[in-house]
């Protein structure tokens, strides 16, 4: 199965610390090149993401090319990571200052919990270390989830990309089939037209027929594209197994895309038929649109 170098993928999952929001999206690229935007506190996430995308998990295939940016974004609970302290000597020192007062201020000592509560700096608030294991266990669980997304994307245009090059793969073998059938008779219709050359020179004097169909074999020899017309088939049978793979074949296709322009090349500057170089121009055509689609496959 085709899979694109494009995609996206974001998920955004709640846990009772902290809330994760993690997207993954990545345009083509001869390499796998990762990068990572994480809090700055969370640094030591990258590494785990670039290995976990790079790794695969055992739903998904890794990613093996392609320019791959993920974004993490993580929401602390408030409260959460915090110890909190009461300074009970400053409260007990409040209570007994205000109920020493109350008699001499005339009012009454109703002091309450609610009250004691609005006390400057009467609590101490104190950021805990986070479980760095407890928190890449929730990243990983949500970046999977963005990765499922994120890969369902890619297969979807794969797949699209396996029909427009399945359709365009069917066409240059028929234009094959064109050359292989239209080649041999260019050859006897140069042996007609050599023959009718030399009669025109030598008017009613014999022609040598021998020497007509050593030229014409000569001229065959030269103009034959028997070997690349073979070799076009070949190729274009690897590529049909290629796409159908299930591993990373990017390169490889570009491997073959090069090798069957070389081959339609060579026919066209060996053969001088109209009909053939026209054909060779379509294959070209087909050819070069075949390139621009894999250079998106993975």
């Amino acid at each position: 199965m085709l899979r694109s170098m494009t995609g996206f993928g974001r998920e955004r999952l709640a846990f009772d610390e902290r809330e994760i929001l993690v997207e993954i999206r990545s345009v083509n690229h001869r390499f796998y090149e990762f990068t990572a935007r994480t809090p700055r506190a969370y640094g030591y996430l990258d590494e785990k993401l670039k290995s976990l995308l790079n790794g695969g998990t055992d739903n998904l295939r890794a990613i093996s090319r392609g320019k791959v940016e993920v974004s993490v974004y993580i929401y602390n609970k408030e409260g959460v990571n915090a110890d909190i302290t009461v300074n009970r000597e400053l409260a007990h020192g409040y209570l007994d200052a205000l109920r020493a007062a109350a008699p001499e201020l005339g009012v009454e000592d109703d002091i309450k919990l609610s009250d004691v509560m609005r006390l400057p700096d009467l609590f101490t608030v104190v950021k805990t270390q986070e479980n760095e294991e407890q928190v890449w266990e929730q990243v990983r669980q949500t970046a999977e989830k963005a990765l499922g997304y994120f890969v369902e994307m890619r297969e979807v245009e794969g797949e699209k990309m396996h029909a427009d090059i399945s359709s365009r793969l069917k066409t240059i073998e028929e234009k094959v089939r064109f050359v292989e059938e239209r080649s041999p008779s260019v050859t006897e219709v140069y042996r007609e037209k050599l023959a009718a050359k030399i009669a025109e020179v030598v008017g009613d004097r014999n022609i040598d027929d021998a020497r007509i169909l050593t030229e014409a074999a000569i001229f065959s020899e030269k103009t034959a594209v028997d070997e690349e017309t073979v070799r076009l088939h070949s190729h274009i049978a690897q590529f049909r197994q290629l796409i159908e793979s299930d591993e990373p074949v990017g390169r490889k296709l570009d491997f073959l895309v090069q090798e069957m322009n070389r081959e339609v090349n060579t026919t066209g500057s060996k053969c001088s038929d109209l009909d053939i170089t026209r054909v060779v121009v379509d294959m070209k055509s087909e050819i070069e649109k075949i390139r621009e689609q894999i250079q998106n496959i993975e």
